[in-house]
């Protein structure tokens, strides 16, 4: 591994950021990676489009902007509309596939990480179920971290009910590639 470049995206209210800065903990904690993660929404906060971008390089991040991500989360058609022309030509696209129209291709993956959440009773965990079918797909941060950093970063109730969303994206992903 080089320097990945991450962005997620979605609308706010869908937990892309907590989402973003558990890639980043899971990276760098976790995963012995330099990461930096930064993120941006609009003034309208929940409801309007945001980002998180994660930054990680197995060297020290020398340059903290993401320029062009190697890794594209989608989980809203307004985020689609706004990021997807400004992405790595051979980048990865991962894609809400009951929220987001979009086309398709050889490094598109699609999944009902919204519907996987909602089947849990909890329509709040889609991110993580998000994370689950992100670390399934590509290798920019381990299962177990990622499961580390979500263990010590959500609520102390809710620890059973994300790692059961992050297992149902991570499952998914693992039969769709097969």
């Amino acid at each position: 591994m080089a320097r990945y470049e991450v962005r997620l995206a979605g609308f706010g209210g869908q937990g892309i950021i907590m989402a973003g800065y558990i890639v980043g903990k899971a990276a760098a904690l976790y995963d012995g990676k330099d990461a930096v993660f930064s993120q941006s929404y609009g003034p309208e906060a929940r409801g309007g489009a945001c980002a998180a971008e994660v930054i990680i390089d197995d060297d020290k991040v020398d340059y903290p902007v993401l320029s062009r991500p190697d890794i594209l989360v989608l989980m809203s058609q307004e985020a689609a509309i706004r990021y997807s022309a400004d992405k790595a030509e051979d980048a990865v696209v991962l894609i809400d596939e009951d929220l987001v129209t979009a086309g398709a291709g050889e490094r598109v993956h699609m999944a009902p990480t919204s519907r996987l959440a909602e089947e849990m009773g909890r329509r709040l965990v889609g991110n993580i179920a998000m994370l689950g079918f992100l670390t399934g797909v590509t290798d920019v941060v381990s299962r177990a971290a990622i499961e580390e950093a979500i263990r010590t970063t959500v609520p102390p109730k809710t620890i059973d009910l994300n790692l059961r969303a992050f297992t149902a994206g991570h499952d998914y992903a693992m039969r769709t590639l097969r």
